[in-house]
């Protein structure tokens, strides 16, 4: 991995710089380069390590090297004329650029550049340069490095792994390059769920995720995504609500008919009984050939197991969906009566998601993203009225697909980022209207 061998004297302290910056005037994207700022400021070395110990530190990389040899890294230094020497620039997720066709960002932590640091590498790292938080860190010597190490909590100590350093489960997001009004802040919000989950910034349109290896790993790894013509497959079927089950959307969407014809809640005999109908009387049709404007539809005779089967299943179903909903209003994420209506947030909001992550392993443009984004809001918007009824329909779905009723992290997870979004002032669920 190593490309310059490392000459033997070298400072042991870091160099904050030598431009005279207006820290005032400069506005820091997020609220890593704001600590990064005022540590910097304090002239506090421990608390800006303390800082870039807990973040996510990117490396440019050559998108056809990496393509080539997946999984590996490869650090390419510059040339410092002040220290005379060559160091590796890294930078946190607010000062990076937007995607670009050729150039990718590689994300490790500090843990990690310490472990595989050794004499071949370039004697210094700088974080941020050229901005007002940059500062030149020491890398020559096992000393210099195990002083990075001291700041950080033991995150991905191997040097086979990338890990991250960042917090899960916290509401991040840029005070400066991402929207924060209009069709696309909206969008992006209707994936807030999940990023909360992950830690990552919800508004980052200009989306590199957790470093291109990583996000190509997680698309093939949970979606089977590899390129761009899969990705354009998955992003339409999710706009399209396409990969949400149609048993689940059957079912609720008979007792959401029987509480717009008897406007009031829906018992859950009632609702059972009327689905049982239902399913009897399509299989009972589906038997005979029906005349249509298309022509004729033949019989598709199922047996009488086939039939009693499905209509047991949605019967279970039913009552999943119930004991979902009495721990969703126990928990607050219903109020009162209310209910779902349709499950199809869940890929509303996977579709969101998925926009970002198509850029990040550069299987489609900025502009294909923004449009998938602000597609994936409209749909939401057309199909729910309150962003607490989005969520609440994004989490069943979560949950009827994952969590088996066991009420486990897949169900846990989900209920700490909605209690974030509908609690921190600085929410998107809280600053942007629903309509």
């Amino acid at each position: 991995m190593g490309l310059w061998k490392t000459k033997a004297s070298v400072a042991q302290q870091p160099v904050w710089g030598w431009r005279a910056w207006d820290w005032q005037a400069w506005q820091p994207p997020s609220a890593i380069e704001q600590r990064l700022l005022e540590a910097k400021s304090r002239g506090d070395w421990a608390g800006y390590l303390e800082v870039a110990a807990h973040a996510d530190l990117f490396f440019t990389d050559q998108r056809t090297r990496a393509d080539a040899h997946p999984g590996t890294v490869r650090f390419t230094p510059q040339w410092n004329p002040h220290l005379r020497a060559e160091y590796l620039a890294l930078f946190t997720e607010g000062i990076l650029p937007p995607p670009d066709a050729d150039l990718v960002f590689q994300s490790m932590t500090l843990e990690w550049y310490a472990s595989v640091w050794d004499e071949e590498e370039a004697p210094w790292i700088a974080i941020n340069p050229g901005t007002p938080c940059e500062a030149f860190l020491p890398a020559t010597t096992p000393e210099a490095r195990a002083v990075w190490r001291q700041h950080t909590d033991g995150r991905d100590g191997g040097t086979g792994g990338c890990g991250h350093a960042h917090p899960h489960g916290q509401l991040r997001g840029l005070a400066v390059g991402g929207p924060l009004q209009g069709p696309v802040a909206h969008g992006l919000a209707c994936a807030a769920l999940l990023f909360v989950h992950n830690g990552e910034l919800w508004n980052s349109m200009a989306h590199h995720g957790n470093g291109y290896n990583s996000a190509k790993r997680r698309l093939k790894e949970w979606w089977g995504v590899t390129c761009r013509s899969e990705w354009v497959s998955a992003q339409k079927r999710l706009l399209e609500a396409d990969m949400v089950s149609p048993v689940w959307e059957f079912a609720l969407g008979i007792r959401h008919s029987l509480a717009q014809d008897f406007a009031g809640a829906v018992e859950l005999d009632h609702w059972r009984q009327v689905a049982e109908r239902v399913l009897r009387h399509n299989a009972a049709e589906a038997a005979e050939p029906r005349i249509t404007p298309d022509g004729v539809l033949p019989a598709r005779s199922g047996s009488a197991a086939e039939v009693e089967a499905h209509v047991a299943g949605v019967q279970r179903l039913i009552g999943r969906i119930a004991r979902y909903e009495a721990r969703f209003r126990a928990d607050g994420l219903l109020a009162g009566n209310a209910f779902v209506r349709s499950a199809e947030a869940w890929d509303y909001g996977r579709a969101s998601a998925m926009a970002r992550w198509g850029l990040a392993t550069r299987y489609c443009t900025l502009q294909e993203a923004e449009q998938a984004v602000v597609a994936a809001g409209r749909a939401c918007l057309q199909n729910y009225r309150s962003w607490q009824e989005f969520s609440a329909a994004y989490i069943l779905g979560r949950c009827l697909h994952f969590d088996e009723e066991e009420f486990g992290h897949w169900y846990e997870d989900m209920l700490t980022a909605h209690r974030v979004l509908t609690t921190d002032p600085t929410s998107p669920w809280l600053t942007i209207p629903w309509n």
